[in-house]
């Protein structure tokens, strides 16, 4: 399975975290971990933050989302079929999307007072669509997808209620594109959410 299969297959995508024991007992962050299904729950893919070893854990526990990550994503075989890669920063964190070699586009977040906001550009580095969210205290979890000034899909952060919520801070979205939505833009817009993960729900962080 290619990520053009992935994506043109599925209009709507369940990217699931898996959190480890250790992480949800005692608040102790390893690397991310997804995995992709069908809306009927079906796996058709795997996602992993890539890196290892002391160096990595200690960015992992005190830069939080600043961190520079690379999340790869796999078939069901193991197979790579993508990835972003998100260097260090502070402020206005990004994620570039890659297939093998070959530079897909990116995913930026930009400030704003009213909206949480992301932009999404091209191969050539061009703003093509936007990504925009609600304030902190007026919606938890839904983005919605803006495309030649309509609005095409959502990623939606899918709560599983107050006992889950008690125990794991294991986050479930929702990824679905119209089918309007060029093949190439929804492959950055499944790797736009492991940044939305890393930006504002990752550590329970809701900035």
């Amino acid at each position: 399975m290619s990520l053009d299969a992935v994506v043109a297959d599925h209009p709507r995508i369940l990217v699931q975290q898996k959190k480890e024991w250790g992480e949800i007992l005692v608040g102790f962050e390893s690397r991310n971990k997804f995995e992709l299904r069908d809306e009927e729950g079906r796996p058709i893919g795997l996602a992993a933050e890539e890196g290892g070893g002391f160096g990595a854990m200690l960015g992992r526990q005190f830069l939080g989302h600043c961190r520079k990550a690379t999340i790869h994503i796999y078939d069901n075989q193991g197979t790579p079929l993508g990835r972003g890669e998100k260097p260090f920063r502070w402020f206005f964190q990004r994620m570039e999307v890659f297939e093998g070699d070959r530079r897909l586009g990116a995913v930026e977040r930009r400030f704003t007072w009213l909206s949480r906001r992301l932009v999404v550009e091209n191969a050539a580095g061009e703003e093509v669509m936007e990504i925009v969210g609600p304030m902190l205290l007026l919606g938890r979890g839904t983005f919605r997808l803006m495309f030649q000034g309509q609005e095409v899909g959502r990623i939606k952060k899918q709560w599983g209620g107050l006992l889950r919520e008690a125990f794991s801070d294991a986050d479930t979205f929702g990824v679905e594109c119209e089918p309007t939505v060029p093949v190439e833009l929804r492959k950055i817009l499944l790797v736009a959410t492991f940044l939305i993960d890393f930006t504002y729900f990752e550590n329970n962080n809701r900035d």
